[in-house]
């Protein structure tokens, strides 16, 4: 089966893409982004397009994507008025609230990669490795000396992935009462630098 990498995303696919955001980070935001309906309306409302690859198996089905950041915007970003259009005034604004405590930041110096989600069935198949390396050449074209990410506690094998390509752990922030909400204590900053 041939893979291949498209920087964007095909209009026509963006559910898709909203569905295997979810289940890559549904457990992580689930307290929050919750319930799966609304969530789901969320992302495929706020999903730029633009700010992603998008891996395609050779019958065309969208089986993984992987979204950055730059301070233009951000892949599943999504604003305010995103927010209180799905979920109303009250439940747009608590959660906002606490997707900001948890970290929204653009970082000027780094490329930030803004999730990388494979389909279940295509996990371990050299999927995942393709997109890191399309994100990581898309980082080196606009300048960046190098690229960042942020992986949690729980997923070793995201990190083991990212470690394999260079990427090297810088920090660890603890997040306190938030984990509670979010699934998981701890985040790990991790850094892939460019050869000058």
């Amino acid at each position: 089966m041939g893979v291949t990498i498209y920087h964007g995303l095909h209009e026509g696919l963006r559910r898709e893409a909203a569905l295997l955001y979810w289940e890559a980070f549904g457990g992580k935001l689930g307290r929050v982004m919750g319930p799966e309906p609304l969530a789901l309306a969320y992302f495929e409302r706020v999903i730029r397009t633009d700010l992603c690859f998008a891996a395609l198996d050779g019958d065309g089905r969208l089986i993984g994507i992987a979204g950055y950041k730059i301070p233009g915007g951000s892949f599943a970003g999504g604003s305010w008025d995103d927010l209180t259009g799905i979920y109303g005034r009250f439940g747009g604004r608590w959660r906002g609230g606490l997707l900001w405590a948890l970290g929204r930041e653009v970082d000027n110096d780094c490329f930030l990669i803004d999730g990388i989600s494979v389909t279940r069935a295509q996990r371990s198949k050299g999927v995942g490795s393709m997109l890191l390396a399309a994100l990581c050449n898309e980082a080196q074209e606009r300048g960046y000396p190098a690229v960042r990410l942020d992986v949690i506690d729980t997923n070793w094998r995201a990190r083991a992935l990212y470690e394999r390509h260079g990427f090297v752990a810088t920090r660890s922030q603890r997040l306190g009462l938030l984990g509670y909400l979010f699934g998981f204590s701890a985040a790990t900053t991790m850094v892939r630098p460019f050869s000058a």
